[in-house]
């Protein structure tokens, strides 16, 4: 019988006041007492409410029943038949609002805690397990897929469970993309990324790194003269958006990619880093989702004295609540009903101030949204020698402009269906790179879909 508890075991995490001083991983993991004592509250619902909250399918009360018995590589191997990359979908994927979001337990207290169940499960593999993947037999096709972030790596390896020659074409000098290059090490460390990729390289899955599509290559070469017979495009959205305020292009002024790219792939935190960064003494990060709370959270870390400024209230807040409690805990300001107008220069040319308008929200339009509208005459200027940009991003246009026959959406998007499939015949593309900037997990889910439907492609069905 499942045990009643109405709370949910809480995960073991270092204390605030270290945490924001170190890059070491924030959230610690659960003990194998604790996974199996959270497992025993699941249900195990013969209907399955939370497996249709999971972008990728998993079978989770099976997984999660396995746990409950003790039995933590069966769980694995239940996880792996739908999930490529456990252990970084059991630390980043918003559960809240997708599996644990219809769990059953979540009517009368807190539901499951299927992520940090499913994240001991990857991590107890990991550490314990030393059985050989088993590389699948070759079917004589062959598949490309552009970019190595979430999206590519579900599709290079659903492709490579089912025999396909693989090859994931990286523009990067490290394969992971967006696990790699955005996502901070006290959040997802890279020694965890790597293992994901490495299972990957054992099931026959060949990286080709610092290879830029569309410049290195074109899908067209790739197709034509290479044998590739079907491709997958996965190349996110690395574009970074700004406001177009004045003084935005003062140095001490980032966008959100490159501080963070700098931090996470580059490693400017280190002391023996040659890379440099600048958090300065006073940050403020400009934005509300989680890139948002990443890059307040890094220039913390970096010593500065940091505020989020958002435009719109906390409840509109984009970012997971566990990144936006964290944030917090860690002693990082907010300020809403805040926009930016303008940001000042010191006299040697490097950002000083920013220069903010207060705002409020307007009465709710038709779709029942409230839009953040200007205060007339109320001005707040903030000290800042550390100004980050983090409100969105968009596809690189290289892919689309030099590949026949692609059709994009106007903000650059390449148009793709369901499954993935393009108005180019034989290619398909998923993730950031067709929807704008989403989450890892909706990412492997359209890189899952694009992967069978490339299969079917292929095999003349």
């Amino acid at each position: 019988m499942a045990d009643m508890t109405s709370k949910r075991n809480a995960m073991p995490v270092q204390e605030a006041d270290v945490r924001n001083r170190n890059f070491s991983e924030v959230a610690l993991g659960y003990t194998e007492e604790q996974a199996v004592a959270e497992a025993n509250r699941c249900l195990n619902c013969k209907n399955k409410p939370c497996t249709s909250g999971c972008p990728v399918q998993i079978d989770i009360p099976a997984f999660i029943a396995e746990v409950a018995k003790g039995d933590f590589e069966a769980a694995y191997k239940v996880i792996t038949k739908s999930s490529s990359l456990p252990a970084v979908c059991g630390r980043v994927c918003p559960q809240e609002t997708q599996c644990e979001s219809k769990c059953v337990r979540g009517i009368k207290g807190e539901p499951v805690a299927i992520g940090r169940i499913e994240r001991f499960v990857a991590d107890w593999h990991n550490a314990n397990s030393t059985a050989a993947l088993e590389k699948p037999a070759p079917n004589g096709h062959k598949a490309a897929v552009i970019g190595s972030g979430p999206s590519g790596l579900a599709c290079a390896g659903d492709l490579a469970k089912m025999g396909y020659d693989v090859t994931v074409f990286e523009a990067l000098h490290v394969a992971g993309g967006v696990l790699s290059y955005g996502i901070p090490e006290f959040r997802l460390p890279k020694t965890i990324v790597q293992k994901e990729i490495d299972g990957l390289r054992a099931l026959g899955v060949k990286i080709e790194t610092n290879t830029v599509v569309g410049k290195t290559v074109s899908v067209d070469e790739l197709m034509q003269d290479e044998g590739f017979e079907s491709v997958f495009i996965g190349s996110g959205a690395g574009l970074p958006r700004f406001m177009n305020i004045k003084g935005e292009n003062l140095n001490g002024v980032y966008s959100a990619n490159e501080f963070l790219t700098r931090i996470n792939l580059m490693k400017a935190y280190r002391e023996d880093s040659s890379t440099p960064i600048r958090a300065g003494a006073k940050a403020v990060i400009v934005g509300g989702g989680n890139v948002a709370m990443d890059a307040a959270r890094c220039a913390k870390r970096l010593g500065a004295d940091v505020t989020i400024v958002y435009r719109r209230t906390e409840n509109e807040l984009p970012a997971r609540a566990e990144e936006v409690e964290h944030a917090k805990e860690e002693g990082i300001a907010f300020r809403f009903l805040t926009n930016p107008t303008e940001i000042k220069a010191d006299e040697k040319g490097w950002s000083k101030s920013i220069v903010c308008q207060e705002m409020e929200l307007s009465e709710p339009d038709a779709s029942g949204r409230a839009k953040p509208v200007p205060k007339k005459d109320a001005f707040i200027e903030l000290d800042a020698d550390c100004i980050i940009m983090s409100i969105g991003t968009s596809p690189n246009p290289l892919i689309k402009s030099t590949t026949s026959g692609l059709d994009t959406q106007k903000w650059g998007g390449i148009i793709a269906d369901e499954d993935g499939k393009t108005s180019k015949d034989g290619v398909y593309a998923g993730g950031d790179a067709v929807t704008g900037a989403a989450t890892v997990i909706l990412a492997m889910g359209a890189g899952k879909k694009a992967a069978a439907a490339m299969d079917r492609f292929m095999q003349g069905k």
